[in-house]
């Protein structure tokens, strides 16, 4: 079986399943791109006819400008480390870290991944409130900047690991669930009952057990209040409380503040009511309440955690037009591919159903003038990606888009839901389009299954 093999469901990429096209193949780098979407020259269509569909698509001319414009506008003493959890393609990760930045994980897999994609382990932290032995022993081989421990009892596991193996200064940060509410996230991870972290007030006595430890040596602290966050001042509210209980903290504590990671959670906007960050009203805060920081501590190394944020407008997940069709005077356009791929676009713990922004590829600057309800290939009616989406006239083999798809897409989502497994993805870099995943085949699917004696 060739890699090629797809689903019945499935568009299959041209016989010749290269790696990559670029305008040289296609069209002139520089060319007036038509009326389908172009990226960086290539034409939609040709990445869909030689990748095949659905088909994830990154731009990593929108990846720069996202990293890029924020970097230059953060004050100089913040790292932005990337949160694979976006995102975790292993070209992805490196390109962010061509551009700067480190490495947030939490999985033995995407440790592996930074590291292959060239992070160095000093900038590598390791996090999540349910880590193995295993998962400890190699942040220890590795040797990382640190390891966010969740819990006393994760601390006291990771010392004696450490100290069996007569190590010594290993560095753990600890994640503190603070004490404060968090405002304006549209996913609260703290300041509530959490399985996160460790509650400010246990960890304010906590500092006989931090003296008594044999190789590790608590370097610094983490907190992460939420994600989705779009309004500035409320990132910055969450960041001066954050500071102000890790300066409390390490005082209570007798540790020193060499780490501080103070979350990130930057939002973007996918709604139609939804503006996106205003992201020099941000810096300009952030700069207020960090300067000063900065000046007390100099030594402190400073993070700024991101996915979402970098990686979600660079992505577009794209998919077939299979069946145009009517049912009770709505109009539905069935595709090959659907939340599968992309179950955010479910809108799961939502009240009210929102589209992502959808596009017509293939009539990219034609009027939206009919509505349509969006649907791909799966037997639940929960398979809607978008519901009276305004689009162009859409005709069967016409190409659908949903931007803004970036980050938390096949990843998070049921790809194996009814066997028709992982999309393709491809990464627009330099002109090129590069197949940097390909798409699963019948024998992925199936090999690591045994049919027993029956």
């Amino acid at each position: 079986m060739t890699e090629t093999q797809t689903s019945p469901t499935q568009t299959s990429p041209t016989q010749t399943s290269p790696t990559q096209i670029s305008p040289a193949q296609t069209a002139p780098a520089h060319a007036a791109p038509g009326p389908e979407r172009h990226f960086q020259g290539v034409p939609v269509s040709e990445i869909a006819e030689t990748f095949g569909t659905p088909t994830y698509i990154y731009d990593t001319d929108t990846l720069r400008h996202s990293y890029q414009h924020l970097r230059d506008l953060l004050p100089p003493a913040v790292d932005i480390f990337y949160s694979l959890k976006a995102n975790p393609n292993i070209s992805i990760c490196g390109y962010l870290h061509s551009l700067g930045a480190g490495a947030e994980l939490s999985s033995r897999a995407e440790l592996e991944t930074a590291l292959r994609a060239g992070v160095a382990p000093r900038d590598i932290i390791f996090l999540g409130p349910g880590k193995t032995t295993e998962d400890l022993q190699a942040c220890l081989d590795a040797g990382i900047h640190a390891v966010v421990c969740e819990s006393l009892e994760e601390l006291r596991l990771l010392d004696r690991l450490a100290a069996e193996q007569q190590l010594t200064g290993v560095r753990a940060m600890l994640r503190v669930n603070p004490d404060f509410h968090t405002k304006g996230s549209g996913l609260a991870m703290g300041g509530k009952p959490r399985q996160f972290g460790i509650d400010a007030g246990i960890l304010r006595s906590a500092a006989p057990e931090i003296a008594r430890l044999r190789a590790v040596r608590v370097s610094g602290l983490h907190a992460y209040m939420g994600t989705r966050f779009l309004n500035h001042s409320d990132i910055v509210h969450n960041t001066e409380q954050i500071l102000s209980t890790a300066e409390e903290l390490s005082a209570d504590l007798g540790i020193a503040l060499e780490t501080l990671d103070f979350g990130g959670g930057l939002g973007i906007a996918y709604f139609d009511n939804e503006k996106d960050l205003d992201l020099e009203a941000l810096a300009a805060g952030l700069g207020e309440i960090i300067a000063p920081f900065a000046a007390r501590h100099p030594q402190c190394r400073l993070i700024m955690e991101l996915g979402r944020y970098l990686t979600a407008p660079a992505g577009t997940y794209v998919t077939r037009a299979l069946y145009v069709k009517e049912s009770l005077g709505e109009e539905f356009v069935v595709a090959d591919g659907g939340t599968n791929h992309h179950m955010a676009a479910v809108g799961i713990g939502s009240f009210v159903k929102r589209n992502f922004p959808v596009t017509s590829l293939t009539h990219y600057q034609a009027p939206a003038t009919r509505q349509y309800t969006l649907a791909g290939p799966l037997c639940t009616p929960n398979d809607v990606i978008a519901k009276r989406a305004t689009l162009p006239p859409v005709q069967a083999g016409d190409l659908i888009g949903v931007e803004r798809s970036g980050a938390y897409g096949p990843s998070a989502s049921p790809v194996n839901f009814l066997s028709h497994g992982h999309p393709a993805e491809v990464l627009v870099h330099g002109g090129a389009a590069h197949l940097i995943r390909r798409r699963a085949t019948l024998d992925d699917l199936l090999e690591p299954q045994h049919l027993i004696d029956l």
